[in-house]
């Protein structure tokens, strides 16, 4: 069992900046990958990065590409979602979660298995 814990949602202006934090317990990330995806209202879940734990290859969605950032701290098994110049588009409730990925399927939804109870984000303009 893993359970993640999202932290860092907020109200922040656009142009601003937010780091979101993603703390996993139970078993650790070492063989899955760990991947952030967003829900606006009335819209899809949609894939924003993700981050291979042993290698730390990166990916991203092209609507966050130059302006996001995924990283991990092993010693503290926990995942970072940096995200700078932030529009109003980004609002949303970002979730972060965590599966054995496969490939390069980071962004499906059912390569994750373990996801957390999700972040506000709200960008205002």
């Amino acid at each position: 069992q893993v359970q993640l814990v999202e932290s860092g949602g907020g109200l922040v202006q656009a142009g601003g900046s937010l780091r979101l934090s993603c703390a996993a317990s139970g078993r650790t990330f070492s063989s899955r990958a760990m991947g952030w995806f967003r829900q606006a209202p009335g819209k899809e879940r949609e894939f924003v990065s993700a981050i291979r734990w042993s290698t730390g290859d990166t990916y991203y969605a092209d609507s966050v590409k130059g302006r996001f950032t995924i990283s991990r701290d092993n010693a503290k098994n926990t995942g970072y979602l940096q995200m700078n110049s932030l529009k109003p588009e980004d609002t949303a409730v970002y979730y972060c979660a965590a599966g054995p990925v496969y490939g390069r399927n980071y962004q499906l939804i059912p390569s994750y298995d373990y996801w957390g109870q999700g972040t506000q984000v709200t960008v205002s303009s």
